[in-house]
C-alpha cells in the first residue's frame, strides 16, 4: 500500500509517501518513496519535494491555502516529474494518514475518519486552538481532492499518554474543573515517544511489557516521557505543550502567579502573556539570541556568551530534574533514549544532561557519544546500570503503519 502521510501545520504542510503493508511492517521492509514540505502558506510559499533516488525539487510560488498546497503535493506525487514507479494516478495513493495533535480523552488510539469522528475532533479544537484547526485543514483538503475515494486515518499525539493514571494526569485544582471542562494533563509528542520505545524494544528483543525506559524528545519543542511496562505513565507536557521542559520559545514550567504579575506590571492582556510564554521565552528568552540550540552552543563556545551558557545550563538542569523524578516513578529504569533534533544530533547536550547522574547508575561513554550524530546507537559506558541510546524518531513511519493497521483492522503495537 502507498500511504500519504500529512502533517498540516498553521502555515506549512509536511508530507511523505511510504510503501508499507502488514507483511512489510513485520519485516521492517517499509520504503519511503517521496517526501517534502510547503512552507509559508498564505504568501510566497517555499516548496521542497524529494523523490527517493532523484535530485530535490525546490521552487517558490504563491499558495493561498492548505487545499491548494495539498492539491499541488498530490499532483506532483503522481506526475512524470516525480517519476515514482508505482504511483501514476490518484488511485495509486491507497490511504492518507494525518498527524492530529489533540484527541482529548475520547481518542486513545489511531482511528479511521468519518463524519462523526471529524466532528468529535472539531470538538477538541478548544484544547489545541493552534494545532487541531490546521491538522483538520489537511483532512478537508483530502476530502475535496479525493472525494470519498480514499480512507483517512488520524494518529493523535496525545493517544500514547492515555495510559497515565489519574494521579499523574490530574491537576491539584477543584475537581469539578476536570469534570466540567476536562482540565487535565494530556501530554504530546506521543507518536515520537511511542516510536523510539518500540524501536528500543526491537533492538533489545523485548516484549512490550518488559520495557521500562525514559524517552527524551528534544527539539524546538521538547518533552520527556516515563514508560513503565511499555505504557506511558507520565510525561512533562500538560494540558497544552507549554508545560514541562524549557523549549525553543516556550517557557515550560513556571509559577502560574507570574501570569497575573506580568499582566499587572506591564499592562498585558492574558492573551499577550500567553503569547510571550509560547513565542518569546525558552532558549530565545534566556539567551536573547535565538531559539536554535546549535547557534546558542556556537555563541557559548566561540564568544563565551554568558546568557548562551546560562540557557544551555538551565535547559539541561530542567531535563535532569525530570529524569530523576521519572526514575522514582518507574523504579527499575533500563534506558534513557534521546531523540528529536537536539537529542539525536547534539553530543554536548546529551553529555551535559547526563552529568551528575552517576549516582543513579547512569554512566556515559564520551567517545561513543561524540560519534553519534543523527545515528542510532548506544553511548553508555559498559558498566552503566542504565543504558543510553540515541534513536532517531520516525513519526511518519509510525503514522503510515497505524494507517495500514486501521484499514486492515490489525491490532496496534
Amino acid at each position: 500500500m502507498n500511504i500519504l502521510v500529512l502533517n498540516s501545520g498553521s502555515s506549512s504542510v509536511k508530507f511523505q509517501v511510504i510503501e508499507t503493508d502488514l507483511d512489510l511492517i513485520t519485516k521492517s521492509g517499509d520504503k519511503k518513496l517521496v517526501s517534502g514540505i510547503i512552507e509559508r502558506i498564505g504568501s510566497e510559499s517555499i516548496i521542497s519535494f524529494k523523490a527517493e533516488g532523484n535530485p530535490p525539487v525546490k521552487q517558490t510560488a504563491p499558495i493561498r491555502d492548505h487545499k491548494i498546497a495539498i492539491d499541488k503535493i498530490v499532483k506532483w506525487i503522481i506526475s512524470k516529474e516525480a517519476n515514482i514507479p508505482n504511483i501514476k494516478s490518484l488511485k495509486d495513493i491507497h490511504a492518507v494518514g494525518h498527524r492530529m495533535v489533540h484527541g482529548g480523552e475520547k481518542f486513545t488510539r489511531s482511528v479511521m475518519l468519518n463524519e462523526q469522528i471529524i466532528r468529535d475532533i472539531e470538538d477538541c479544537i478548544e484544547l489545541a486552538p493552534l494545532h487541531n484547526p490546521a491538522n483538520l485543514k489537511g483532512v478537508y483538503a483530502i476530502n475535496d481532492i479525493f472525494g470519498n475515494g480514499v480512507p483517512q486515518i488520524a494518529v493523535f499525539d496525545t493517544a500514547f499518554h492515555h495510559t497515565m493514571p489519574d494521579h499523574a494526569y490530574l491537576y491539584a485544582i477543584p475537581y469539578q474543573m476536570y469534570r466540567r471542562y476536562k482540565v487535565r494533563r494530556y501530554g504530546f509528542h506521543g507518536t515520537s515517544h511511542r516510536y523510539v520505545a518500540y524501536r528500543y524494544r526491537l533492538l533489545n528483543n523485548l516484549q512490550k511489557k518488559q520495557v521500562n525506559v525514559i524517552t527524551l524528545h528534544l527539539g524546538n519543542g521538547s518533552s520527556v516521557c516515563a514508560i513503565k511496562n511499555g505504557n506511558s505513565i507520565d510525561t512533562s507536557m500538560g494540558m497544552t505543550p507549554l508545560e514541562g521542559l524549557i523549549m525553543g520559545t516556550r517557557s515550560g514550567d513556571i509559577d502560574p502567579a507570574i501570569i497575573q504579575f506580568l499582566s499587572h506590571k506591564e499592562g498585558y492582556s492574558l492573551a499577550e502573556v500567553e503569547s510571550i510564554l509560547n513565542k518569546e521565552s525558552g532558549l530565545l528568552g534566556i539567551s536573547g539570541l535565538t531559539n536554535d540550540m546549535r547557534e546558542i552552543i556556537a555563541e557559548a563556545e566561540e564568544h563565551d556568551d554568558r546568557r548562551a551558557k546560562l540557557a544551555i545550563t538551565m535547559y539541561c538542569y530542567r531535563i535532569r530534574k525530570y529524569i530523576g523524578s521519572y526514575i522514582a516513578a518507574i523504579g527499575n529504569v533500563q534506558a534513557l533514549i534521546f531523540t528529536g533534533g537536539i537529542g539525536e544530533n547534539s553530543d554536548l547536550i546529551r553529555a551535559k544532561i547526563c552529568e551528575g547522574l552517576e549516582i543513579m547508575g547512569i554512566k556515559i561513554d564520551q567517545d561513543k557519544n561524540k560519534a553519534l550524530h543523527g545515528k542510532e546507537g548506544l553511548f553508555s559506558d559498559d558498566k552503566s546500570a542504565v543504558t543510553l541510546w540515541s534513536i532517531p524518531t520516525n513519526e511518519e513511519l509510525l503514522i503510515a503503519r497505524d494507517t495500514v493497521r486501521c484499514i486492515e483492522k490489525a491490532p496496534l503495537p
